[in-house]
């Protein structure tokens, strides 16, 4: 009986903190996404990790490959938070966004911890989702 309530505790505050991440996270997520609409890409550019910024040397670039590369981040209408999820050790957001035309998007965000708090590793976007009828 103790090893089971043992198990139920450190369950119990894995799934706590799993939560204070995933709100953590999707703040994140979303402030970049805010910035990205302001057009402020210094403001965009801080939710990037370390490893992105030594990919794109400064905001500028950063802003284009973005504006460029993934229109419904630049000018997305609508974000709904998906599932949160442990890849082989990485954090992953699963995040649907409506672009400024009303296409449907779906990206997931690989998301690392930093001594600055959470940040954006990565984003892929992902087949779209089959729609039914």
């Amino acid at each position: 009986m103790r090893i089971l309530s043992l198990v139920l505790g450190l369950w119990l505050a894995a799934t706590s903190v799993f939560a204070q991440d995933s709100d953590a996270i999707e703040g994140v997520i979303a402030n970049q996404l805010n910035a990205f609409n302001d057009r402020d890409i210094n403001e965009a550019w801080q939710y990037a990790s370390p490893n992105i910024k030594r990919l794109f040397g400064n905001p500028g670039n950063f802003g284009m490959m973005v504006q460029q590369g993934y229109p419904m981040v630049w000018d997305n209408a609508e974000v709904r938070f998906l599932e949160l999820r442990d890849v082989r050790g990485n954090l992953w957001q699963k995040v649907m966004v409506r672009d400024a035309q009303g296409g449907l998007h779906v990206l997931d965000y690989q998301m690392i911890e930093t001594a600055d708090g959470w940040q954006i590793n990565g984003v892929q976007l992902l087949p779209a989702p089959d729609v039914g009828a």
